[in-house]
Order: structure tokens, then sequence, then C-alpha cells
């Protein structure tokens, strides 16, 4: 078995908060180069039967990825799921629970930002969701730019939508225990997706690897999109040091917005062990494309 390919494990397509569709995404991956490939919406796995069977029609191996966000000492942590039965009826409740509230916080993000002068906000974030279920913070930095409030994304959440700014609404999310159990028990493994990304002490840190690890939480991304090659390294030794698989993935949500493409990430350290090393049980394999 070769370990070292080229997987993408962490994208988003319409159902969340991406740009592409499932199809689109599958296509892409396949051109950039791509061998094993999940779609990674947020709290919705609705699109997992049109990326497997986009990732089969390209001859691209799959894996089912979902996203999940997290409380966590007052922050919003992601837990990227992977490999787990999509048919799972706890996993499907949970994720439905988890959604439930982002309606009436994407209400109170637009009044908060009506109280700055940046007024309509909700029905202009609603029209670049694809699914009015998943409305994010995204959905509105795209309407702040369309716009002109502001010249890109990037200076969006500079100036609003985050703790401290206009537009910022904290939401309780899943709990940890909550997270990585539905996707175990779903046959799934769970991953800390982009750690650097968490604005954690050294000792919050910890005991957010030691619970989540004794939740029976089993990998950790290394490289990703949002991590620099030092903090990249950083998270190799976590891996090591927790016993954890490491993972892959771009985080891709859009051509125009993000700073990594699909399949365009370096290769994990050799010394590590790959997600996928121990998922080959659960890549959805493509049968060969035929040749003309």
């Amino acid at each position: 078995m070769n370990v070292m390919i080229n997987a993408d494990l962490h994208c988003h397509s319409v159902i969340s908060d991406g740009t592409l569709t499932p199809e689109e995404l599958a296509q892409r991956a396949k051109v950039k180069g791509v061998n094993l490939w999940a779609l990674t919406d947020h709290d919705d796995i609705g699109g997992q039967a049109r990326a497997a069977a986009a990732a089969a029609a390209v001859g691209l191996d799959y894996l089912t990825g979902v996203e999940v966000s997290v409380s966590f000492l007052h922050q919003t942590v992601h837990i990227v799921g992977l490999g787990f039965d999509a048919s799972n009826v706890a996993l499907c409740l949970g994720l439905t629970q988890t959604r439930s509230g982002r309606a009436q916080r994407a209400r109170d993000m637009a009044e908060d930002l009506a109280r700055v002068g940046i007024k309509d906000t909700f029905e202009g974030a609603k029209k670049y969701a694809g699914n009015p279920d998943l409305i994010s913070r995204t959905h509105f930095a795209r309407f702040l730019v369309a716009t002109g409030v502001c010249k890109d994304t990037q200076e969006v959440f500079r100036k609003f939508l985050t703790e401290g700014k206009p537009g910022y609404v904290q939401h309780r999310w899943a709990t940890l225990k909550e997270a990585v159990t539905w996707i175990t028990q779903a046959g799934g493994m769970a991953v800390v997706a982009h750690p650097a990304r968490y604005k954690f002490s050294a000792n919050e840190e910890f005991a957010l690897f030691t619970e989540f690890k004794g939740l029976g939480g089993a990998g950790v991304e290394v490289v990703t999109g949002s991590h620099s090659t030092a903090e990249a390294a950083a998270y190799a030794d976590i891996a090591l040091e927790f016993a954890l698989a490491a993972s892959r993935g771009s985080d891709f949500h859009s051509p125009q917005e993000s700073r990594v493409d699909l399949g365009d990430l370096p290769a994990l350290p050799e010394n590590l062990t790959p997600v996928w090393a121990l998922l080959q049980d659960r890549i959805q394999r493509a049968v060969p494309v035929r040749q003309p």
C-alpha cells in the first residue's frame, strides 16, 4: 500500500458554505491530481451521496466526511469525521440538532450589523447560501464584499463577524463528547480540524487533545490550508505525543476565496500514520475509468 498519496480530506460545497457543487468539486479534485477525496460540509451530510457518486464517475476514491461544530472552553472547535456510515440515525439526528440554531444566530448577526449601519444583511446573506439551514458567517462575508462594504472576505473577518467586532454572535454548538461519539459510533474516525486556528493557551490545547483522545478521537489535521510549515511541524509533534493519525485537507471553499486549492498541499511527514491507512476498509474505491 502506497501511503504517500494525494489525499484531500477537507473541503466544502454549496451544501454548507462552499461555492461549488459536490459534482464540481469531484471534477476539480480529479483534475488537480487528488487520489482520495472527502467532502466535509459543516454539520450536514446531505451532499454525501452526490459526492460519492461524482467521485466514482471521475475515477476518484472517496471517504464520507463532515465537519462538526463544537463548543469547547468558550471557543468553536471543528471536528472532522471521516469514513462513517452516512445513514447512521444517531449521527443524522445529532447534526440536525447542531444545525437548528443557525437561522436564529444569523438573524441576530444581521441585527447587530444593522446597529452599525449595515442593513438587510440577513436577506442578502441568504442569497449566497445554497442551503438555507446552514447560513453562516461566510455567506454574510460574501454579501458584504458584493455590496462594497469590504474589498474581500479577509477584510470582512478583520472588521466584522469575529469576537469583539460587529456581527459576532456566539452560538452553542455540539459538545466535544457528542461530536466524537456521533462519528465513532457511526463507524468513522474523528479528527481535530486545523488546530492552529484556535486561540488556546498551551494548557487549554493540552486539555482539548487529552479529552479528545479520551473520548475516542483518533486523528489531527497536520497539513491543511491555513497551517504554515512551522504549524504543520508543531502538530506533527502533537500527533506523535497523543498517538493520533495525521490528516491532510485543503479546507477548500471557493476558487476565488481559498488560499490553497484542492490537492495543492505538501505531503504529510513520513514518520506519521496517515488517517487513510487506518480507514482502508471504509474507502469507497473508484472503478477504473475506461479509456476510449
